[in-house]
């Protein structure tokens, strides 16, 4: 028998929190609040099935899907899985040791990278359609690489850079505040620091 899947989870343990970081994962247990395959929820998210399956298999090993039986598929047998609730909150008396905190921390990081990633090329698309074609959207991007050591070195530059743009913005904004009279358009500005993938 299927045990009954709850209606919120409250999450824990650090490494069920590490886990619910990772975009996909949080997108996989939201197909599973019925019983489906790896290879069904692929076709729903868009994902091939053996990184629908790899991403199942740490969801499982943390607990927070479960399998739900099998099914025959032609010569195959699919196993099913099901989220072990709708939805999930991430306590915030997690209790966990300094590195694994740090981890969370920059697994975070990384995650909302992803999704600020995202929210830029959907903004693009929507700008193109809603373009005249014969009129280009003026926007800019600088791509640059930077050599950086260890963390203090890091959190050094990271300071810098903030504070350079924060000053660049706040000089913009007192100009736009000036020239009242003036129509002046918002643009959307994203900065951000990662290290090159290996």
């Amino acid at each position: 028998m299927i045990p009954e899947i709850e209606e919120s989870y409250r999450i824990e343990a650090p490494e069920q929190a590490l886990a619910m970081l990772n975009p996909l994962r949080g997108e996989i247990l939201s197909r599973l609040v019925e019983p489906a395959s790896a290879a069904e929820v692929a076709r729903m998210i868009g994902e091939t099935p053996q990184r629908v399956n790899y991403h199942l298999k740490t969801l499982e090993k943390v607990g927070l899907v479960r399998r739900a039986g099998t099914r025959q598929v032609r010569n195959l047998v699919e196993v099913l899985y099901r989220a072990i609730a709708k939805t999930f909150v991430l306590s915030e008396s997690l209790g966990m040791k300094p590195e694994t905190a740090r981890k969370l921390q920059d697994q975070g990081a990384l995650a909302h990278l992803i999704q600020t990633a995202d929210r830029v090329r959907q903004d693009a698309l929507l700008l193109m359609e809603r373009s005249d074609a014969a009129q280009p959207v003026p926007s800019a991007t600088l791509q640059l690489m930077v050599p950086l050591g260890d963390e203090r070195e890091r959190e050094r530059f990271l300071a810098e850079y903030v504070a350079a743009v924060q000053a660049l913005v706040q000089k913009y904004t007192d100009s736009a505040a000036a020239d009242r009279g003036e129509s002046k358009v918002p643009y959307q500005m994203v900065v951000a620091v990662y290290p090159t993938p290996e």
